[in-house]
């Protein structure tokens, strides 16, 4: 079976992250890390650290980068009275589901479909956190599963328009597709101090089983608590550590990937995007998005279980007649564009 359904990796780790693997020495799990004595978390948060520019302190680490986005909407929804959190109508669905475990209010904002994208309407937006008055705004940059992303332009509006006493938690899972200048997010983490960027290992440096995500922090007392909170104080699993830490360094590697996958949206783009009835969505994710006829549903199901692969047909409301494939390697691309051509033509 062919996994196209979840966003995951359908390529090898760079060089450098195997012979990590292979040269890592097992007796260094025997011991605790010692850089907690010198005031830090892990070798991991330090190199963060040096690679964005960013005091240490504001680093945050944990299991996979939903782990952080839980940790963050559980502290700051249990501190005070206000337990609201803003997310996208059409959003990954585990976010539905972790305000509720404190007791929190889950509401919604919208996304508009335009010609050929998604978009989030910032000055509604604004309009909705001034009303609404949310604990927490959360922001999908790119979002799952519409693909669009807010430029650095956007980004910054967006800090400026959200009221201090409102988290705003940018989850940029995705967001190293988009672009390699990082900047804003130490020119940011240092003007606001309401602010959370979380990120993975999980999609663009393709390492989702090694379950390790990671953060930036505004500075305040308060995310200085939600730090304590947060972070390990006997450090973090060594493997892991020294294979993100690779993965970091293997840019070149995972950027030629990403040529890949650029391939693919430009090939479903062009192939399927002039059929009757079909809708190719720009993305700036390891995904596309496709609106196809409804009446083909059953049929493109069909053909895709035939074949031994697995794309994610969309059910939720208002997006039921669309699916999201992950983009993979060439020839798994090729072949799915064919088979939805298939029964097009058939």
């Amino acid at each position: 079976m062919i996994y196209l359904d979840r966003n995951e990796f359908n390529f090898e780790p760079s060089s450098l992250v195997k012979e990590t693997f292979r040269n890592f020495d097992i007796n260094t799990l025997c011991f605790y890390t010692r850089i907690y004595d010198q005031g830090k978390k892990s070798i991991l948060s330090v190199y963060l650290s040096e690679l964005y520019g960013i005091d240490e302190r504001q680093v945050i680490l944990g299991y996979g980068a939903e782990d952080l986005l839980k940790m963050a909407i559980h502290f700051f929804l249990t501190e005070g009275d206000n337990r609201t959190i803003l997310i996208p109508k059409f959003s990954w669905w585990y976010y539905k589901s972790i305000a509720s475990e404190v007791n929190g209010v889950t509401d919604f904002y919208p996304l508009y479909e335009t010609e050929d994208s998604f978009r989030y309407d910032l000055d509604e937006l604004e309009q909705i956190v001034k009303e609404k008055r949310p604990r927490i705004l959360l922001i999908a940059s790119p979002n799952n599963p519409t693909g669009n992303g807010l430029t650095m332009e956007e980004t910054k509006r967006l800090m400026d328009m959200v009221p201090e006493e409102t988290l705003l938690l940018m989850d940029e899972a995705y967001a190293s597709f988009v672009n390699t200048d990082t900047s804003y997010i130490k020119e940011l983490t240092e003007i606001h101090p309401n602010v959370i960027f979380c990120r993975t290992f999980s999609k663009f440096y393709g390492l989702p089983g090694l379950r390790m995500g990671f953060g930036f922090t505004g500075k305040s007392e308060l995310m200085e608590r939600f730090g304590r909170y947060a972070n390990k104080y006997l450090g973090y699993d060594r493997l892991s550590e020294e294979l993100g830490i690779a993965a970091l360094k293997s840019d070149d590697h995972y950027r030629a990937i990403g040529q890949v996958m650029q391939e693919a949206r430009e090939m479903y783009t062009r192939e399927l995007g002039a059929l009757e009835g079909f809708k190719v969505y720009k993305s700036v994710a390891n995904f596309i998005l496709i609106k196809y006829p409804i009446a083909l549903k059953e049929r493109l199901q069909e053909e895709f279980k035939g074949m031994s692969y697995k794309v994610k047909f969309m059910d939720e409301p208002d997006i039921n007649s669309h699916m999201r494939i992950t983009l993979g390697q060439r020839e798994q691309n090729r072949k799915v564009c064919d088979a939805i051509l298939k029964v097009v033509h058939s």
